[in-house]
């Protein structure tokens, strides 16, 4: 790993930032929402390659693959000087592929695949999403039934997938599909590469209660892979899966974008502003109360982050990141309606940040159930981290050809 000092990196970062990224914009902050238009990711495409040009791009991943090979603090010196620039930004997509799926590719996928894959997906050649979830098998992810059954020197996967983040914009899709009905529910799982223009593959966005459509469905009618494909051993995809959700929980992700903890909620301060409740005392403690949460949350989540890199906790402490992200950020979309009043819930056009704390409202659910309910978190911090006693299950030993599809009729 090449040794560079933290200040004399973050000295360099600036350097090049001020030379080559537009500033951002007095007052804008990153969007949202999960759904971005085709020019706006063409656009981010662009400002991707100047980042990878620029060596900018990849900071924590191998040099092999055109990555820098420097550490998570690199990483986050770099976040922390670019807050104030326009960055790529694929929305949740984004997030996904350069944490989730990128790191599950370096960890599993052999090198051959790495060689062709990750040099392209760091300058933003090749997008990625998964197709992970299916309308019958959300947070049982392991009760996934799309099939990928062999047929000579290829694989044809049959099925379908649900709320794939930025597929309609992907190029590659990470898949999980069954390749041993016989095998129990955990074991007999396989993940391939699927190009989004295969033939026999249809993607279609789904419109959500915000008007956007960041996520997607899929249906796959005989779409043929490789073992070139492949990623991980055939049957053993449930090994990557369960490195795909330490990522996906918030768990080692050197590239998060930081929160300066000692800004007081500037975005809610703004609110109060427009709405005239900065002398309100009850609209200072709301305001107070979402500074409190966003700061609790930032900082457990990085000790949970560092403690699992140091081996101080198991991977699965990954779920106590995904409970706080749920339920913290749940909690900071009622106080924003709170604090905003009836003038979040009919709003004027040119009124963005009070259409912003109604709509984040109305999806405030969301951050309860994307990347997994928090129930289920809930059950592996019980399980695993505190070894309590299991759930009683009567499909974990058997053939998932045998798994009963309904409840037992009493």
């Amino acid at each position: 790993m090449p040794d560079i000092e933290i200040e004399d990196f973050r000295r360099d970062a600036r350097a090049w930032l001020e030379a080559n990224m537009e500033p951002r914009p007095r007052g804008s902050h990153l969007g949202s929402s999960d759904s971005r238009t085709p020019e706006e990711i063409a656009a981010s495409r662009i400002l991707q390659r100047k980042l990878f040009d620029g060596g900018w791009a990849g900071i924590t991943y191998p040099t092999e693959y055109g990555g820098r090979g420097l550490t998570a603090a690199h990483e986050r010196v770099f976040r922390e000087e670019a807050l104030s620039y326009v960055l790529p930004d694929f929305g949740g997509a984004g997030h996904v592929m350069f944490g989730a799926i990128g790191r599950s590719l370096l960890a599993h996928a052999g090198p051959a695949f790495l060689d062709r894959h990750i040099a392209r997906l760091l300058p933003g050649e090749e997008l990625w999403c998964q197709f992970y979830s299916e309308p019958e098998a959300g947070s049982d992810l392991a009760g996934i039934r799309t099939s990928a059954t062999r047929d000579g020197d290829r694989w044809l996967l049959r099925g379908s997938k649900i709320w794939s983040t930025g597929a309609d914009h992907a190029d590659y899709a990470m898949c999980l599909a069954r390749t041993d009905w016989n095998a129990p529910k955990h074991q007999g799982l396989t993940w391939f590469a699927v190009p989004t223009n295969a033939k026999g593959l249809t993607i279609r966005p789904i419109v959500q209660i915000n008007g956007a459509a960041g996520f997607c469905e899929e249906f796959l009618d005989d779409v043929e892979v490789t073992d070139d494909d492949l990623i991980g051993e055939v049957n053993r995809g449930w090994t990557v899966a369960q490195t795909m959700l330490v990522y996906e929980r918030g768990a080692g992700n050197a590239g998060a974008v930081p929160v300066e903890p000692r800004r007081l909620a500037p975005d809610l301060v703004a609110l109060a502003g427009q709405v005239g409740h900065n002398a309100d005392p009850v609209a200072r403690q709301l305001v107070g109360e979402a500074h409190a949460l966003k700061l609790a949350g930032q900082e457990a989540s990085a000790r949970i982050s560092r403690g699992i890199a140091a081996k101080r906790l198991t991977d699965q402490a990954a779920a106590m990141s995904r409970i706080l992200t749920g339920v913290i950020n749940t909690e900071l979309a009622t106080i924003n309606l709170k604090l905003a009043g009836a003038s979040a819930v009919a709003w004027d056009e040119e009124d963005q940040l009070l259409g912003e704390m109604g709509v984040e409202f109305l999806m405030r659910q969301v951050r309860q159930i994307s990347g997994g309910t928090i129930e289920m978190s809930r059950n592996a911090v019980s399980e695993r981290l505190l070894g309590m006693p299991r759930e009683a299950r009567r499909d974990n030993d058997v053939a998932f050809r045998d798994v009963p599809r309904s409840a037992p009729s009493r």
